[in-house]
């Protein structure tokens, strides 16, 4: 099994993800392969939550070019997280977003 730390990478802190907070949602960068559960459990074990819903996104990397050779910035997840009502908000956002 899998450390939480290793299925939750780092929030997304960007002023559309702020505007979440009063609603009890927050943006998180996920590993690639994790799936919903895995991302529940691991918010649930890291802040002591309870989390209502999990959605998720795939970000496919960008094409980057340097003169004619041609790659790929990583593709990334992210996960939109949102508490039941009667849990307490995340610690760690608090007083980001005024």
């Amino acid at each position: 099994m899998r450390s939480p730390y290793d299925v939750v990478i780092r929030p997304v802190l960007t002023e559309k993800s702020y505007d979440g907070f009063a609603d009890k949602r927050y943006t998180f960068i996920v590993a690639p392969d994790s799936n919903k559960t895995e991302i529940k459990l691991a918010i649930e074990a890291i802040f002591g939550v309870k989390v209502a819903k999990v959605n998720t996104m795939n970000n496919e990397g960008k094409l980057t070019r340097r003169g004619n050779i041609v790659g790929r910035k990583p593709a990334t997840k992210k996960a939109y997280v949102t508490l039941k009502e009667d849990s307490k908000p995340i610690e760690f956002f608090e007083g980001m977003a005024q």
